[in-house]
């Protein structure tokens, strides 16, 4: 009896294509077999010292162990003010236009159960990283995809494609999309776009009436001398927009589960009362650590963990451009997205990404998973050392010149 009933919810979500990896990774380790891995963008390197000595000193208080705030304590978002300040010069309400949440996926997920009616569509490009756009799925509405087009050297978004792009599926859709989902620096693809891009949004949104979810996860890694802009830079972005933004990559802090949804007043509400009935708030050291990080260590991205990255990033390009396989250069987040070497494209991302495990020991995530459109590309994480990375080139020269050979044969 209990076999025929069915949960409708989790049905509506598609097969999640990168546990096929993910078992095949661990199969092979389980077999002895050394695994380079690039798969999951989780930082290799420990959370700086000082962070986690300011955690370790407020957990010894007996009084910081009880329920915390749901919306974060007032510290915390008071430091995500002066983070905004400090870096984009844009005056937040600590009370009613920041959440503090565990990390930004949370916040992000809990906002679309708040603000999603059944039957809502949003806008979300493709690829994407998942959650962006399965979260409205879980929450009753319907996702409309579009092509993210962008520069294939530089990854540097065509804005004009983009805004011709979205005009056509604002519409084409009854009822129109009510919401818009922009990710930059783009996970996967890692493209950027200019301060321009968000002035144009955001007069679009007040002209069409649509609200815009901004994830900028990966703020503060960039390379180059680009900055990443942000909507809340924009006049008037308040009225239609609100922004995420974790410590999870800037401070290497992922597992720790810090994030912020900021903005529009009418949204944060609705994610303060949600977060109101589901949770309590993360650890209260935690959040005391994450207060002290971004008030008095905001040095650490620039200082340690940028040039990690960076130098990830050249000797990967290097090393995998003489292995064969010639990659653009991102100018910011800490991935590549890498197209798959012409020899192996016919292969699709996801035969390629297995092959690629099983004959070189070189985890990477298959595009597909993040969309129809990334079929031709693998993500590649940078949460390696230099030197297997080099390891990883030679084993993928290798593994090229036998499917070379395979193709000539």
């Amino acid at each position: 009896m209990f076999d025929e009933i069915q949960f409708e919810k989790i049905n509506r979500l598609p097969k999640y294509l990168f546990a096929e990896i993910n078992d095949l990774k661990m199969q092979l380790r389980r077999d002895g077999k050394d695994i380079i891995d690039f798969s999951m963008g989780n930082p290799d390197a420990a959370t700086p010292k000082p962070i986690v000595d300011k955690l370790c000193e407020t957990a010894m208080k007996p009084k910081t162990h009880g329920y915390s705030a749901s919306k974060g304590i007032y510290k915390l978002r008071l430091a995500m003010t002066n983070w905004y300040k400090r870096k984009y010069n844009v005056d937040l309400d600590p009370n009613t236009e920041v959440v503090a949440t565990m990390g930004s996926k949370e916040g992000y997920v809990h906002l679309v159960q708040a603000i999603t009616n059944p039957g809502d569509v949003a806008i979300v490009p493709d690829p994407t990283y998942p959650i962006h756009s399965q979260a409205f799925v879980l929450a009753g509405g319907s996702v409309e995809k579009m092509p993210l087009i962008f520069d294939e050297e530089n990854f540097e978004v065509d804005e004009e494609q983009f805004f011709i792009d979205l005009k056509a599926s604002l519409e084409n859709n009854v009822p129109q999309a009510k919401f818009l989902v922009v990710n930059f620096p783009h996970n996967p693809t890692t493209a950027t776009v200019t301060p321009q891009f968000y002035e144009k949004l955001v007069a679009l949104a007040k002209e069409k009436r649509f609200y815009i979810i901004s994830d900028i996860a990966y703020a503060d890694i960039t390379f180059d001398g680009y900055k990443t802009p942000s909507i809340m830079e924009v006049e008037g972005a308040k009225d239609v927009a609100v922004e995420a933004y974790t410590l999870s990559k800037s401070y290497n802090m992922a597992g720790w589960r810090v994030g912020f949804i900021v903005g529009n007043k009418k949204l944060i509400s609705a994610l303060q009362s949600i977060k109101s009935w589901l949770d309590y708030g993360m650890f209260t050291p935690i959040q005391v650590a994450a207060t002290v990080a971004l008030d008095e260590h905001h040095y650490i991205p620039d200082e340690q963990i940028i040039p990690r990255y960076q130098k990830r990033r050249d000797v990967m390009l290097e090393a995998f451009a003489n292995a064969g396989w010639k990659m653009g250069k991102p100018n910011a987040s800490m991935f590549i997205w890498g197209k798959i070497p012409q020899r192996c494209r016919a292969m699709g991302s996801m035969k390629f990404a297995k092959r690629l495990l099983v004959e070189a020991g070189v985890a990477v995530s298959p595009g597909i998973g993040f969309g129809k459109y990334g079929d031709e590309y693998v993500r590649i994480a940078l949460i390696e050392n230099e030197n297997r990375i080099r390891q990883a080139a030679r084993n993928i020269k290798k593994f090229l010149k036998n499917v070379e050979a395979e193709n000539n044969g």
